[in-house]
């Protein structure tokens, strides 16, 4: 009769598959840097949040005369605003923020926003003039 520790010798455990290759390497690593960068992110967040939150108790609590001194309400919105934004959303927040910027940049490099323009103006003017085309400078 075989015993447990002789059929566990016996039964070869399969090996877990790796890649070592270039590009694995780097897929990995930019997860990895994904990660720790939005970690990163959204701790600067919730320090940002915070600090918001005492200078907000500090521009209430203080006297008139050393309101001169104080950070400006836009700044307390601001790291109030962004603070809360990193601080949740972290590496997720960024990349909405940049993909939205990369959108812009392609439409205005494929001139649809400049098509949509013009072709706005000639509706415009249509209505302006009650469809008909007019020629010549300056309203009649």
């Amino acid at each position: 009769m075989t015993k447990i520790h002789e059929a566990a010798v016996l039964i070869p455990a399969p090996l877990p598959s790796a890649a070592w290759d270039l590009t694995s390497f780097l897929e990995n690593a930019r997860a990895q840097i994904q990660l720790w960068g939005g970690l990163v992110l959204m701790l600067l967040g919730a320090v940002g949040l915070v600090w918001g939150g005492v200078l907000l108790i500090r521009k209430l609590i203080a006297s008139p005369q050393t309101a001169g001194q104080q950070s400006s309400w836009g700044t307390v919105a601001l790291l109030i605003l962004c603070g809360g934004a990193l601080g949740t959303g972290g590496w997720q927040f960024i990349e909405t923020v940049g993909s939205g910027g990369q959108q812009t940049i392609e439409d205005l490099g494929g001139g649809t926003i400049i098509v949509q323009t013009v072709a706005d103006g000639a509706a415009v003017r249509d209505d302006l003039y009650g469809g008909q085309a007019r020629t010549g400078s300056g309203p009649t």
